[in-house]
């Protein structure tokens, strides 16, 4: 599709960005929805990185994903931040506005909930207690999103519990810190597992996790989308629960910022999720 010079500018911002399946996303909803607008990546090395934000407004942007390793100096740069991002600690989504001001936001969250709503139709957080392993920033979003969406308890569970302690203690809530040797103990009573973390990734170990007393009403969910089936999601696959993949999680948290970047309300679709997957 053809740009003109009045054309809508957002990207990515992160160092390395090649990588990033975000461009071939939002380039499917400017075609699809015939839109005069760019969304371009943006590699800023760490040292410039206040700077490049900073010049959004001066070079046209409405706005940008902040993608690792930015999400924290953005939460630093910006003027201005909405409720989730100052729970987070972190900022993925800058929107510029209409006085050139930058307000950062998080859509972690957002889009870790509305992947679960998909991908298994009838969840509910207040089903039961979920347990969260892994205590990166995304596990920071994904137990911020269960609690605000009603779950009664998260039990979080990482190697370094310490880590664990400091984002319940951070987030605050329904949250019980337990230690790694516990994690399977807890499945019993789980309506939900989330793996957070990088373990089922290619190239990385499988996640050390027998699911023998796990409920075959509870769902699993692994925000790694590569393979989009982890051994995890087979694993819970093959003994009847429902699983829901990594990638919905990408697609869903991109929906509010082309929003306010591009004026129009995307959706995901079985369309989209193939073309960000081919790519």
């Amino acid at each position: 599709m053809m740009i003109s010079g009045k054309a809508r500018l957002a990207g990515v911002m992160g160092w390395p960005v090649g990588h990033s399946r975000s461009p071939r996303l939002h380039g499917h909803w400017l075609e699809r929805y015939g839109i005069d607008g760019a969304y371009v990546p943006l590699a800023v090395p760490p040292d410039c990185v206040e700077q490049a934000i900073r010049a959004l407004p001066a070079l046209g942007f409405r706005g940008c994903n902040v993608t690792v390793p930015h999400k924290e100096a953005a939460y630093r740069t910006v003027d201005r931040l909405d409720a989730t991002a100052k729970r987070m600690g972190a900022v993925n989504t800058i929107v510029v506005g209409e006085d050139g001001t930058l307000e950062g936001r998080n859509t972690d969250g957002f889009g870790f909930i509305e992947n679960l709503k998909s991908g298994a139709p009838g969840w509910k957080a207040s089903d039961g207690p979920a347990l969260v392993i892994g205590a990166g920033g995304a596990a920071r979003a994904v137990v911020a999103s269960l609690l605000d969406e009603g779950a009664p308890l998260v039990w979080l569970v990482n190697r370094t519990k310490a880590r664990a302690e400091e984002l319940a203690g951070d987030i605050g809530g329904a949250i019980e810190v337990a230690d790694w040797v516990s994690r399977e103990t807890l499945l019993e009573g789980a309506a939900l597992v989330v793996n957070t973390t990088t373990q089922g990734m290619a190239g990385q170990p499988p996640l050390d996790l027998d699911l023998r007393a796990l409920p075959a009403s509870a769902v699993v969910t692994d925000i790694v989308y590569t393979p989009l089936i982890t051994p995890l999601l087979e694993a819970a696959q093959t003994r009847g629960n429902r699983v829901v993949d990594g990638v919905g999680m990408l697609l869903h948290q991109a929906r509010p910022g082309f929003a306010a970047w591009f004026g129009t309300e995307p959706e995901v679709t079985e369309e989209l999720r193939r073309v960000v997957l081919a790519g």
